[in-house]
């Protein structure tokens, strides 16, 4: 399954780029699994998703879960909660 991540705010400037397209194991399957893995990959995607926290999440613009079906050709999004003031 082919899937482009993108990565907003303090993760993007943590990792040093905005997009990539990975190909994630069979075993992922959801939002969730697809964060941990990533983060499993080492640095900096471990240090950046330690740091921030909580993490929201869209599959194809639309906010998602940990559970959320992820599906080839899948755009995901990774970005901090934003507040208004």
């Amino acid at each position: 399954m082919q899937i482009t991540v993108l990565y907003f705010a303090r993760l993007r400037e943590a990792l040093g780029l905005a997009r990539e397209d990975v190909e994630p194991p069979a075993s992922v399957t959801n939002l969730g699994q697809l964060r941990t893995w990533l983060s499993g990959r080492g640095e900096p995607w471990a240090g950046a998703f330690s740091r921030v926290q909580p993490v929201r999440m869209a599959l194809d613009q639309v906010v998602g879960s940990d559970e959320t079906a992820l599906r080839d050709g899948a755009e995901v999004a990774f970005f901090p909660p934003v507040t208004g003031g």
